[in-house]
């Protein structure tokens, strides 16, 4: 934060929507973060069958990875994240690329005070107005955390976008598909909190 040295996605000149992005750092680790991603396509996963997702600032992260640079994702998630206010994802990147940007599930709790539920709602308001599908999902006093009905909501998203089959998803749900998930490539990137 503010240039100290620690273990998170990028630098941010104080947790705020009212300030400037630090795009050098921004950028900087979306290059990073493309490798990973270009080295899923070499290994046969195609991009269209991926989901990239994070919690608080790696959500934040996923977010301009995605819409900057990985548009041909199959979806991404951001968790009790948020985007600055003149963040560089704006309306004119609508027009930027041939990819569309790709539907985006949020989650949020309405009692964090870290990252305020509001700018959850302000920043699906950009993203909307970019352009992209987005569902906001609030969750009634949760605070800066993870909460189990969140993630088993974020489950049957992913499953949906990834094996649209319904009856793909049911034997995906009861376990029983291992040797059909071998023909079916995926992959899902979660970015966490901090740099793992």
């Amino acid at each position: 934060m503010r240039g100290v040295l620690s273990n998170v996605w990028f630098d941010r000149y104080k947790i705020s929507r009212d300030c400037l992005e630090h795009l050098e750092s921004i950028d900087a680790m979306a290059n990073s973060l493309g490798a990973v991603i270009q080295a899923e396509v070499r290994a046969g996963v195609p991009k269209h069958r991926m989901i990239i997702g994070g919690f608080s600032m790696g959500g934040a992260m996923a977010l301009h990875l995605v819409c900057r640079y990985h548009r041909g994702v199959a979806g991404v998630f951001a968790l009790s994240s948020f985007l600055n206010k003149d963040c560089s994802i704006s309306e004119r990147q609508k027009s930027t690329t041939i990819y569309p940007l790709p539907e985006l599930f949020q989650g949020h709790g309405t009692g964090d005070e870290l990252v305020f539920h509001k700018w959850g709602g302000e920043t699906t308001a950009v993203l909307k107005k970019a352009g992209m599908t987005t569902t906001l999902h609030s969750f009634q006093g949760l605070q800066h955390q993870l909460f189990r009905p969140e993630i088993e909501l974020l489950h049957s998203w992913i499953l949906t976008k990834l094996l649209p089959d319904p009856h793909q998803r049911e034997q995906e749900l009861l376990g029983q598909s291992f040797a059909r998930s071998f023909f079916f490539l995926y992959t899902i990137i979660v970015l966490c909190w901090e740099m793992c």
